[in-house]
Parts: C-alpha cells; structure tokens; sequence
C-alpha cells in the first residue's frame, strides 16, 4: 500500500486579486476544502498578519481589474513585495475567470510584467478555466455558461462579448492576453492532459521559450493533471496567472494523491439573518435576475440613478435618498436591495455611458465614484439600521464599497454560490465587529443569490 502525499509546513498559497469578488472567491475554495485563509482588504501590517498565524492561504484584495497600466506601475510593486515576503510555495495573481482585461484597463500583461521579476520562478502557469464555476478551456479557447445556461466561446458569450468596460472579442485566452504583455506564451491542451502527457507538453513549450503556459481543463481529470503540474513544477518559488481555477487544480490534485482530506459534512454553516442589506452597481443579466428574485421574495428594490455620478454633489444628493429609502425599507420590515441597473439592456446603461461621454471625465474616474458612493451607502444603511449582514453585486463595485465600511480582512463563513461566501469581516470599527458579508461578481450566484445570503447560505 502506497503512503499518502503529504504537504509541506507553512504558508501554501499567497495571491493578489484584481478585483474584490475575485480574491473572495480564492478564498472560499481554500477554506472549504479545509485550509484556513484569510483574505486581506489592503497590505496587511504586522500586527494584522499576526492574527492569522498557521494559514494556509493569504491573500490581498484589490482593484486592478478597473485600472491603468499607469497605475498599476504605481500601486502592484509594492504588493508584490510584501506577497514575496511571505514566502509561499506558490504566488498566485487572481483574474476574473471570463478574462476581463484589456491592454488600456486591468491588464493581465502589464500585472504579470511586473509580478514576474519578483515572485516568478522557471514558467508560469495561467489557469483560466474550472468545472466548478462553469469555464472550460480547450485547445486554449475559453468557454463560459451564460445566464441562458448554455456553453459559449468568450468571444460569443451573449454578456462577456458586450461587457460595459472590457467586451471581449478573442476566446483564446494567449492570443488576448499577448496584446497585454510580449512575453511568449505556450499551451498544453487537451489531449496532452488526457493524454497524462502533459508533463512532456509542458516541457516541450518550456523548451521551445514559453514563458507563460496556458493549460486547458474541462473536468475533473483535468483539473487535477494542471494541479499536478503547477505543484510537481513549483521549483523554489512559482508565479501562476489564472481564476480561481489554480486553487480548484491544487486542491484537486492534493485530494487525488491523498495530500488533503475532505472537511467533515457541515463545517461551514451560519444561521439565518433577520435583516440584511445589499447594493448592486452590476450590469449583469445574471444579477439582473436576482434582483428580480429578491424583489419577489420580500426586498425592496430600490433603484438608484447612476448617471448623476458625473456630478459629485448630485451623486451624494441621489445617494442620500436611496439611503433614506433603504431605512424606511428596514422599518417596514422589509430587506432593502439598492441596485443602479438591472442588465445590460436596462436603458440606465444607455444613459450612463451617455452622461461619462458628455462629462468628458475618465470612464473610470466615474466607476470608482459609483463603487465608492454604493459603499457609504451600504455603511449608512448598516449603522443605521442595525443590520450585520450585507451582500454587494458587481466586481468592480464590491472593490470600491468594500473600502469604505471600515473591514481590514475576511475570512469565508458559508458557502452561497461557487464565487461568492459569506464572510466573517475583521473590522476594528466597533459598529462593524459583528458584520457578515458577501462579494459576489456580475456573473456568479443562482437566482436567489439574494435570500441564500439572507438565510445563511447552503450547504457545501
């Protein structure tokens, strides 16, 4: 009888997420399958790492999805650094699992130009794709469920191909990702991971000068041949590029060899809430759907007009009313839902793009004001109110709103949808001591996201 693998002391993975829903999302597949993580909101000081001695995972939560080359030149170094300093078996820089980027906009090159001299080893993997969460990658191609629930190429995807900031136009994950960076890419596909062959195939890219390497997983097997590769491949130090799909391989691959147990049945649950509160800046159908569940199920769907944002002053009048309206909400009874548009054909859409054009302020300068404002919002809303529960839709949004309520770390509570836990937040604000929340991006979550947060999740 063979002996059981078994993994090494100290810290496992270390990762950065572009975005806030993301780096939640890394989080949940660690914890849950049994090894505690902690998810920080900005660089952690030393008394904040002292808290969370013995984890397997640490991260840092971010915004880069929504920014510049320019600022990332300006704000990864330094996080890098302190991710460097931590000395984990693998680094892992998180993107969003639909490849949201572009060479001007959360550019997945230019993060990886800068991350590679101080986190990366002999190659780096990109891990796009994972069954868990609805991707798949084959022959380098991504492919994604959308909301008709049905597999589209990402170039075809009836949301990622007119997404607001980032639409995509290539499904192969180098090729859109080499407008970003002029790093070469590889790739082991399919077959060579069916195959059990993709030890040679990486091998043979890695030869040939790859220094980014794609691998496609579209199930299970797969899955645990990529986390055989990025594990068995680590060297001293690794760099890996991908979703949350480089946790699911990892952890698929130390399950397969014996390395990680499954947690005991009912190890992640929390009761139900009486009240929560929610805000939403996603343009999603996905969350457009779920806002529509939640307003049949007992919230108050309070829409807010995210045009006026172009106008600092108007944007704090329109908040202030919704606030109001979300209190009256909770008077009655009543569990409120702020939401600034319900899908991509919501004529709000139109109307904000159109009021960004003719303000001649940066797209992004106005985004990080709606995220921000939604987040005093939800803070008002909560102190207020007394409520300790909260749900925020929208990558971009729950970045930006989660910086205003005061939260220095999280760590996943309960499972609600694959993406998106609810999470015990850190705080040392006293009003929020006690606050669970849950990040959730445009994408994810079934149609009762909403009331699964409410109730306390489901089961694992």
């Amino acid at each position: 009888m063979s002996t059981p693998d078994t993994l090494p002391p100290g810290l496992l993975v270390a990762f950065y997420g572009d975005d806030y829903t993301g780096s939640a999302s890394v989080m949940e597949v660690m914890t849950f399958a049994g090894l505690p993580t902690v998810l920080f909101l900005d660089v952690p000081t030393p008394e904040q790492l002292a808290r969370f001695v013995g984890y397997s995972g640490i991260g840092i939560a971010g915004v880069a999805r929504s920014q510049s080359p320019a600022w990332m030149d300006e704000n990864l170094p330094p996080v890098y650094r302190a991710l460097a300093d931590l000395g984990a078996s693998v680094t892992h820089y998180k993107i969003c699992s639909t490849l949201d980027s572009a060479p001007h906009v959360g550019s997945i090159g230019r993060a990886a130009d800068l991350a590679i001299p101080v986190l990366g080893g002999d190659w780096t993997p990109l891990v796009v794709a994972a069954p868990g969460i609805a991707r798949f990658q084959a022959f380098g191609n991504l492919f994604a469920v959308a909301a008709d629930g049905r597999r589209h190429r990402l170039d075809r995807h009836p949301t990622m191909a007119r997404h607001p900031v980032t639409p995509m136009d290539e499904a192969d994950v180098c090729k859109h990702l080499a407008r970003q960076t002029d790093r070469r890419f590889g790739l082991v596909d399919l077959v060579s991971m069916k195959a059990g062959q993709g030890g040679d195939a990486l091998a043979t890219v890695r030869a040939e000068g790859a220094e980014i390497v794609a691998l496609d997983v579209v199930d299970e097997e797969t899955l645990a041949e990529a986390g055989r590769l990025i594990w068995e491949n680590r060297g001293q130090r690794l760099f890996a590029l991908g979703s949350q799909g480089v946790e699911y391989a990892l952890v698929a691959h130390w399950r397969r060899t014996g390395a990680l147990a499954e947690p005991p049945a009912g190890s992640f649950v929390a009761e139900p809430a009486a009240r929560i509160a929610a805000v939403s800046g996603s343009c999603s159908p996905v969350t457009a759907g779920q806002i529509r569940h939640a307003a049949e199920n007992g919230f108050a769907a309070i829409r807010v007009d995210a045009a006026l944002a172009v106008d600092a002053a108007a944007w704090d009048r329109e908040l202030g009313r919704a606030a109001d309206a979300a209190l009256a909400a909770l008077g009655e009874g009543r569990d409120p839902l702020v939401y600034s548009a319900a899908g991509p054909d919501d004529p709000a859409v139109a109307a904000m793009r159109e009021a960004v054009r003719t303000s001649g302020q940066p797209a992004e300068t106005v985004n990080d004001r709606i995220g921000a404002g939604l987040g005093r919002l939800l803070d008002r809303v909560m102190r207020d109110g007394g409520v300790t529960r909260a749900a925020i839709a929208g990558g971009d949004t729950s970045g930006h709103a989660a910086m205003t309520l005061g939260i220095h770390a999280l760590t996943a509570l309960a499972p609600v949808a694959p993406g998106s836990p609810l999470c015990r937040a850190h705080s040392d604000d006293p009003a929020h001591a006690d606050l669970e929340i849950a990040l959730k991006g445009g994408q994810m979550g079934a149609p009762d996201f909403f009331t699964a947060v409410r109730r306390g999740g489901r089961p694992a």
